[in-house]
């Protein structure tokens, strides 16, 4: 039942992988893949060659992340220039027929409150404790900023990169701040709430201005995974979506990342309401648990503490996909 005009499964690899790591891929059933792109900006012979090492090996790169560009975010001298060659880098991913560019926008992410939790039968899940780390000091060379500045760069930025998007037939899929704390070492954050996801998209109203749907961040601030998904389905601003699950001891400041099936989330609703809203881009079950069979195996490469490898993904795409069918069949 899967095809063209419905959700695509997606894993995250290196653009640099080579044939075995895409064959992995491949044997769970996954045809598309999201990569790292290359420094900005982006020449369109460098992504079609990228792009074409994977179709080779039956993969189709179907988001590609954008960074490197600090001074924008921060508002400071040299920010046109980086705006500059993320344009060039949209008008060559258009031309190479790449169809998502994926953003951060945060001008510090507080990854220190993550930590270890032992899950069901031993397994490692990931939680968080903003309670830990929310006096860390700025750090010196990002400082500290206001939201509003934030807001002003940010909109600064869309206003001059959505309508290069929009031509080119790109979407761009800003994600969500995870961790969705208020403050990270000083800065506050400007994605983190549903209202800031809602006054995001009003800044340039196109569907190439949309967002990294996330099901796990949006339990984690105590709002309704099918709710925010209807939202921003039905303005045709889901450009990508991350699934996993979560259980929240205090909503934004407390919480653990668990199987999929473990959590608060209702996934197989989330996966109807994207099913209903029509949505044919991609879906990453992210954030793998750590299994016993992952334990020292070199594809384990998770930056998360109970982060896990090639048998977490292989659970998680096999529960999406189940997930997928499912919502498909009624």
């Amino acid at each position: 039942m899967e095809g063209p005009d419905t959700p695509k499964l997606c894993l995250g690899i290196s653009r640099d992988a080579d044939p075995a790591r895409m064959r992995m891929v491949k044997q769970l059933g996954v045809d598309h893949v999201l990569v790292g792109g290359p420094k900005i900006p982006w020449q369109e012979s460098e992504l079609r060659e990228i792009m074409a090492r994977f179709e080779a090996n039956g993969l189709k790169v179907i988001n590609m992340m954008i960074g490197g560009f600090p001074n924008a975010i921060y508002g400071r001298e040299g920010r046109d220039e980086e705006i500059e060659n993320i344009q060039k880098s949209l008008r060559a991913a258009g031309r190479a027929g790449l169809p998502v560019v994926e953003y951060n926008f945060y001008a510090h992410r507080l990854t220190e409150g993550y930590y270890y939790v032992e899950g069901r039968g031993g397994a490692g899940y990931t939680g968080y404790k903003y309670e830990n780390v929310k006096d860390l000091p700025p750090i010196p060379e990002k400082g500290a900023h206001r939201a509003e500045d934030l807001w002003a760069n940010l909109t600064y930025l869309l206003k001059a990169i959505i309508p290069v998007a929009e031509e080119s037939n790109v979407r761009m899929a800003l994600h969500p701040n995870d961790p969705p704390v208020p403050e990270s070492r000083g800065n506050e954050q400007i994605v983190a709430t549903f209202d800031d996801w809602k006054r995001l998209l009003d800044i340039v109203d196109s569907p190439s201005n949309g967002m990294t749907y996330h099901s796990g961040v949006t339990t984690e601030i105590d709002v309704d995974a099918v709710e925010v998904c209807k939202y921003m389905g039905e303005r045709d601003r889901i450009n990508h979506v991350h699934y996993r699950n979560v259980v929240v001891h205090t909503p934004v400041v407390d919480y653990v990342e668990t199987f999929p099936d473990d959590g608060e989330t209702d996934m197989f609703a989330v996966m109807k309401e994207l099913v209903n809203q029509n949505y044919n881009l991609g879906i990453y079950p992210e954030h793998p648990r750590l299994l016993d069979y992952d334990r020292g195996n070199p594809y384990t490469t998770s930056q998360y503490p109970g982060g896990g490898g090639y048998a977490g993904y292989a659970y998680n795409v096999a529960y999406s996909r189940a997930m997928l069918q499912a919502a498909l069949g009624q």
